[in-house]
């Protein structure tokens, strides 16, 4: 295993508060269900920085039938940032001790151009720890699609089968594979430690 690959939310930042994501129901007027739906239907192209976050909201408001005002858009972005902005502090050590031991890391998360910025602001010790950082919004490309994993591979420089992916989520360890990378889903630091100790 030449280089470990980390995905962000679910592995080095937490998922999605719960809390939160129960304040962002309520304030939307929505049943869980309904809201959840429209939430994800219009998720990628935020992600992948086609939309900004008053469009995304928009077309939220738009699927569920209702559209937000202004100001409704406003405070659901804000509800949605803090949703996400904290970090696994345990998956960090595992990514400290890879870059302390020269092993080279990388990130590819999908994430909206809202979002990166707020994690530039909060946390950049952790982004820092990533020479390879592929932020979705930036590089144009979102997981589960072959070209986001292909650019962190070019820019670790070393071939698939070399590269260790770590996600939560099970589409994007299967498309990783797929591509040649090997792919641990993450579950705990625990097992994560176990897979690469025998990496």
């Amino acid at each position: 295993m030449n280089a470990v690959l980390f995905d962000m939310f679910g592995v080095v930042a937490m998922d999605q508060s719960v809390r939160v994501r129960e304040q962002m129901v309520e304030f939307s007027g929505h049943d869980h269900d309904s809201f959840w739906e429209a939430y994800w239907a219009r998720r990628q192209p935020y992600d992948r920085g086609d939309l900004d976050g008053p469009t995304y909201w928009k077309a939220v408001g738009e699927r569920l039938g209702t559209p937000f005002t202004p100001e409704q858009v406003e405070h659901l972005i804000t509800l949605d940032l803090d949703s996400w902005s904290r970090i696994n502090d345990e998956s960090v050590e595992v990514v400290q001790g890879l870059a302390a031991s020269g092993r080279p890391v990388g990130l590819l998360s999908n994430i909206p151009e809202d979002l990166a910025r707020r994690f530039e602001e909060r946390f950049p010790e952790v982004l820092g720890l990533f020479p390879v950082l592929g932020l979705s919004c930036r590089i144009g490309h979102a997981k589960p699609e072959a070209a986001a994993f292909e650019w962190c591979l070019e820019r670790l420089g070393s071939p698939a089968e070399g590269v260790l992916f770590v996600d939560d989520n099970a589409t994007n360890v299967a498309a990783a594979r797929d591509l040649g990378l090997r792919g641990h889903r993450f579950t705990t630091v625990s097992d994560l430690r176990s897979a690469l100790s025998h990496g």
